[in-house]
C-alpha cells in the first residue's frame, strides 16, 4: 500500500489504561505480568504491562504510556508509515516509542500527551484524505 492510502486510514485510537515500560528483573515471573510486549536486550529484558501491575510488582516504572492503536491494515513491508506518524509526533513535540506488528502498528506515548497526540495523528490523516 502507498504511503498515502497508509495515512488516509490511519485512524488512531486509544487503549483504556496506562501502561508502564519496565525491566524485569531476573527472577521476575514474566508470565504473570502477562506483558503485551517484551523485548530482550543486552542488558535486560524490557516489558510493557499494565501500569497496576508493574506497580503491584514493585518494579520501576521506566517510561508511562497511553497506548494508541493505528488501525489502519499496514504491512510489515510498507514503507514510510513509521517516519510519517513519527514526524507528525515530533512536529508536536510529543516523544513516540513504536512496536509494529503483523497487523498494526502500536504507539507508546507519555500518558500526559495522549490526546495531543490523537490529534496530531488525526490532522495527519485527514491531510492525506483532503489531497484525496
Amino acid at each position: 500500500m502507498t504511503i498515502h492510502s497508509l495515512l488516509r486510514w490511519l485512524e488512531p485510537t486509544r487503549q483504556p489504561g496506562v501502561y508502564a515500560f519496565v525491566i524485569a528483573p531476573s527472577d521476575c515471573d514474566i508470565a504473570a505480568l502477562q506483558p503485551i510486549a517484551s523485548f530482550r536486550e543486552a542488558e535486560g529484558t524490557t516489558l510493557i504491562v499494565n501500569e497496576a501491575s508493574a506497580l503491584a510488582a514493585g518494579l520501576r516504572v521506566r517510561f508511562r504510556a497511553a497506548w494508541l492503536v493505528l488501525k489502519v491494515a499496514s504491512d510489515l513491508n510498507d514503507v514510510g508509515l513509521t517516519a510519517a506518524v513519527a514526524a507528525a509526533l515530533a512536529d508536536a513535540g510529543i516523544a513516540c516509542n513504536v512496536v509494529a506488528a503483523v497487523h498494526h502498528d502500536h504507539l507508546f506515548v507519555p500518558v500526559e500527551a495522549a490526546d495531543a497526540a490523537l490529534a496530531a495523528l488525526r490532522a495527519l490523516q485527514a491531510n492525506a484524505a483532503a489531497r484525496g
